[in-house]
């Protein structure tokens, strides 16, 4: 591998785009090539690469980039549903691949592509922003320090904007996106494996499209995305999770709460102040004491996307991977469980019942 290890981006919409972005600013690395089977697209992602389109090669298709293009590393970038196939030919190449989340849409084709990952030598990384938020991932080191004590409840909310525009409105069905609880949601549910360390054994959640939507046609047909939910998931060590998501609720202070209380304290992350509040328990009716951090995110990494500033520190992750240096920390098991915890929630939703895990995993 060279010194500067070569990026082929795969689909340069919205999210694409963004990963050029923190390419971009990211020491040691470049795009090389992109793909995308609209025009608009690449478009996008010239803009994004200013000066330097000219030397970056561009395909309309991804069989092609993977016969013709010389990368050390692809980001997978396109819509939901179209990952099972993206990915096909990626694996007859020696790239190092990150695959943005959800790692696909159905049980089935994720369990397909672990299985395609199982004796491929290049890292395989699943997309998973939100680990990497600096507030959020200083809150999981304090919680697996023992800050709080021993875990009991993790309670998490993300309150909004509505599903953006994407092109040709993929976004608006769950055959496309795997349903809001998989491909919104599945970050939360990475988080709270990760944060719990165990494993969940049921869920429960109710949720529906109320709001965001109603009066959308595409060809005809209505979106069927939820817009608003509780679920709560139970884990094999005794804890208990819930996530609280509202797509219409742009207007909230804090777009993401993440609170963690053990039989010490509680520790609550908040998003985007990026302030850490650590409230220890107190005798009652003693005063309270909450002590409030703020952890600071690097100028550039924030102006690089809408991720607080995660992408960029993911990339830094995923390049020390690539190259090597660190192992992977987001596996493509991650991304199965992630999947399948948000399968279990769609499910409930809709069938308005607890689904038990070992009826998908």
């Amino acid at each position: 591998m060279t010194s500067t290890v070569r990026y082929g981006i795969v689909g340069t919409g919205m999210m694409g785009v963004e990963h050029i972005r923190n390419i971009a600013i990211l020491p040691g690395a470049e795009v090389a090539a992109i793909v995308d089977p609209v025009a608009t697209s690449l478009d996008w992602a010239r803009d994004a690469l200013g000066k330097g389109a000219a030397s970056v090669a561009a395909f309309a298709d991804v069989a092609s980039f993977a016969r013709e293009a010389r990368v050390d590393a692809v980001v997978v970038a396109s819509p939901n549903h179209t990952h099972r196939d993206v990915l096909a030919p990626l694996f007859a190449t020696g790239a190092a691949i990150l695959c943005e989340k959800p790692l696909a849409t159905t049980m089935a084709d994720a369990r397909w592509i672990v299985e395609q990952t199982a004796d491929r030598k290049a890292p395989f990384w699943t997309g998973m922003e939100y680990r990497y938020m600096p507030p959020a991932a200083t809150f999981i080191e304090q919680v697996h320090g023992g800050r709080v004590g021993r875990l009991q409840m993790l309670s998490m909310r993300e309150h909004r904007f509505p599903f953006l525009q994407k092109v040709g409105d993929w976004n608006r069905f769950s055959r496309n996106t795997g349903g809001t609880m998989v491909e919104k949601c599945c970050h939360f549910f990475d988080l709270m494996r990760l944060i719990v360390q165990a494993e969940p054994v049921r869920v429960f959640c109710s949720g529906g499209m109320d709001v965001n939507h109603l009066d959308e046609r595409y060809g005809g047909e209505r979106p069927d995305i939820i817009d608003n939910s509780y679920t709560v998931v139970d884990f094999a060590n005794g804890v208990r999770a819930m996530l609280d998501l509202c797509m219409f609720a742009e207007g909230a202070e804090h777009q993401e709460e993440i609170s963690a209380t053990g039989d010490k304290a509680r520790l609550d992350v908040l998003i985007p102040p990026g302030d850490l509040v650590f409230s220890p328990r107190v005798e009652w009716p003693a005063p309270k004491m909450p002590e409030v951090t703020h952890i600071s995110v690097d100028d550039a990494a924030m102006r690089a996307g809408s991720h607080h500033g995660a992408t960029y520190y993911q990339h830094a992750a995923f390049l020390a991977a690539v190259r090597g240096e660190a192992p992977v920390h987001v596996t493509v098991e991650d991304g199965l469980r992630a999947v399948a915890i948000g399968t279990a929630a769609e499910i409930s939703a809709r069938e308005r019942r607890v689904v038990e895990m070992a009826e998908l995993i």
